[in-house]
């Protein structure tokens, strides 16, 4: 398979305890001051920042102000739409956009990058639409290009992620209000089909996994206040293989960036991964 970019570097992660962010921004260049704010708030503790929904071109991504906090950013951006970029304190040793490394015409959706212990793959998937519609067929078709770019292209018994914004609330547990949001886009059956095949190849809901029976959110609508009455989605996920999740210390939604009323925040908050990297031996492998 071809690679769009290469990184190679030589590098050691050092840092053992690693937290790893995914963050659907609505708009990078909307969003910058709130995430730099977000940013301070915590410390500046996040290792990795996966983006989505840039909706600018790559070369307008604002690398220097990410630069100036020690990220290195492995960006893909699309005019008004879309766009996923991976930020991290520690240069990746490969990155991969889009499912084969041929981007022309794919729209920036996926961005995979391999760390040393891990391999981390950021993901916008589709809104998508009504089933028999357009938009809800093409969402169908590429959680299935999903499904087998993970299957060929990665040995899920190696530490992974598969972390970002994919537009589907797994379970009633992970709505507000089944009843009033059923057959909505998002609770749709079919779209919960395409999530539950990527659970049979072994991926396991992180937060779940954690947390069988927490309710927790990571969108609500801008309108009437939904933030305030959490009434929400879990539409920010993390699947990972058993590896990975065996690094996994905790997992949980951080607020502070969707209260803010200034700032315009985004209709997402970010979820949090934290890993313990002391339980891990030996280096992930490389991409097939």
């Amino acid at each position: 398979m071809g690679f769009s970019i290469l990184v190679t570097a030589s590098l050691s992660m050092e840092k053992k305890k690693i937290k790893i962010a995914a963050f659907n921004v609505n708009s990078i260049r909307a969003r910058l001051e709130l995430i730099l704010n977000w940013l301070t708030h915590r410390s500046n503790d996040l290792d990795i920042l996966c983006f989505q929904e840039l909706k600018t071109p790559t070369e307008n991504f604002p690398h220097s102000e990410f630069k100036a906090r020690g990220y290195h950013c492995a960006v893909w951006g699309q005019k008004g739409y879309n766009g996923v970029a991976t930020c991290s304190k520690f240069p990746p040793q490969e990155v991969r956009r889009g499912f084969d490394g041929k981007i022309a015409g794919e729209d920036s959706r996926i961005i995979t990058t391999i760390f040393p212990y891990f391999s981390l793959i950021n993901i916008y998937a589709p809104r998508g639409g009504e089933p028999a519609s357009k938009k809800g067929i093409a969402k169908l078709e590429w959680y299935g290009q999903l499904f087998r770019f993970l299957e060929t292209t990665f040995n899920l018994q190696d530490p992974l992620a598969v972390m970002g914004d994919f537009n589907i609330a797994p379970s009633n547990l992970d709505v507000f209000s089944p009843k009033k949001l059923a057959g909505t886009i998002g609770t749709l059956p079919e779209e919960r089909q395409a999530l539950a095949r990527l659970f049979r190849l072994g991926l396991l809901d992180v937060f779940r996994a954690l947390y069988p029976q927490q309710q927790q959110f990571t969108w609500w609508d801008y309108v009437g206040g939904a933030i305030w009455r959490n009434e929400g989605l879990r539409l920010d996920l993390c699947l990972s293989t058993a590896r990975f999740l065996e690094l996994v210390q905790d997992c949980y939604v951080d607020l502070w960036p969707r209260r803010r009323r200034a700032p315009t925040p985004s209709d997402h908050a970010p979820l949090i991964i934290e890993l313990n990297l002391n339980k891990v031996n030996e280096p992930a492998t490389q991409i097939n």
